[in-house]
């Protein structure tokens, strides 16, 4: 009989627990619902206080390259310039590797408040989503700011390559199919993807050798070890003037106040060649459009300065700065552009 009583008494003791488990999870998911519903409402009002009050911290911008190069030197010079307007730190975080999708994907995924912004050239925002069969961001989804500079590539030839004008290098080339090798940065870089350009507009054929880097690149090539290479102007033009290569012709559209004499591509005789390394800022996405705005702002007018003007034509570089709206359609036009020409080379990345 007491047996009988106790189980009645413990099925009735675990249903009452059932019971208040059951009441205890509905209030819990109906107070989460409330949450979230306030989050919701207030998030706008959170917003636009961040946005007001921006930059109040530390501000770290990343450069998925190495320092000592263009890619360092240009936000370094811009860094310094916010600092001193904002009063805020604005430091330089290098995290170097794959092609520049490691620094990239730091960014892609920081908090989306402006205080982490990307500063880089072309490969994570305009090539890796066709050179890579999968990337761990979307280079799309970032938060256009402005583009710093471009700096014209230009063709540089071994000194004691028998070509003395670009004319004669294009009928060099044209004559020698699979003669010609052509050096590079590495593998989608934009010097290898001026060269997969010039083959094509040239109905041509070279030897592509890729290199980690400018550096070996112009090591081989000053020691005639390689033929042509397309590099940027900052560390080529002083290895023109010290006569250790030569620099035939330049990939900008117009013709180049460093290089007055030089013609550019498309004038020795290659419509529709243009190739350059330009360097843009942006932030991660979601990022508030007012932040987004007050950073194009303030760097627009930094890069209009006499001293950051001059700073960058020591490096061989123009200063651009343009509205946000320019901004991203010049980099969706890019990627549109090098896309196209990657798919059409079939170029994949190691």
């Amino acid at each position: 009989m007491s047996l009988e009583i106790n189980s009645s008494r413990f099925a009735a003791i675990r249903a009452r627990r059932r019971t208040t488990r059951r009441l205890l999870l509905l209030g819990l998911a109906g107070c989460l619902g409330c949450v979230a519903a306030q989050s919701a409402f207030l998030q706008p009002a959170l917003t636009e206080e961040a946005a007001a009050k921006y930059p109040s911290g530390v501000i770290k911008i990343i450069v998925p390259f190495p320092a000592g190069g263009t890619a360092d030197s240009l936000p370094r010079i811009v860094a310094q310039k916010l600092q001193e307007q904002w009063g805020q730190p604005v430091v330089i975080d290098n995290r170097a590797g794959a092609g520049g999708n490691i620094g990239a994907e730091v960014v892609a995924r920081s908090e989306p408040s402006g205080y982490t912004l990307l500063a880089t050239p072309p490969g994570p925002l305009a090539i890796n989503d066709a050179l890579y069969k999968q990337l761990a961001y979307r280079p799309s989804d970032f938060e256009p700011v402005t583009v710093l500079g471009s700096v014209p590539n230009v063709l540089d030839v071994r000194p004691n390559f028998p070509a003395k004008t670009a004319q004669e290098l294009i009928a060099y080339v044209k004559a020698n199919p699979g003669k010609v090798t052509f050096a590079s940065q590495g593998i989608g870089s934009t010097s290898h993807l001026a060269g997969v350009l010039f083959e094509k507009l040239t109905n041509s054929k070279m030897v592509h050798v890729p290199y980690r880097g400018s550096a070996p690149a112009l090591q081989d090539i000053m020691a005639d070890q390689v033929d042509i290479l397309f590099d940027n102007l900052a560390s080529s033009l002083p290895l023109d003037q010290g006569h250790k290569l030569r620099i035939l012709a330049v990939g900008s559209a117009k013709r180049i106040a460093a290089l007055p004499d030089v013609p550019t591509v498309q004038e020795a005789g290659v419509p529709g060649f243009e190739s350059s390394t330009w360097f843009a800022v942006v932030a991660p996405p979601k990022t508030p459009s007012a932040i987004v705005q007050k950073l194009n702002t303030a760097i627009t007018a930094i890069l209009a300065q006499p001293d950051v003007k001059a700073k960058f034509a020591a490096l061989g570089v123009q200063p651009v700065g343009e509205p946000i709206e320019q901004t991203a359609k010049f980099i969706a036009d890019e990627r549109v552009r090098w896309g196209r020409l990657i798919h059409d080379a079939n170029i994949q990345a190691n």
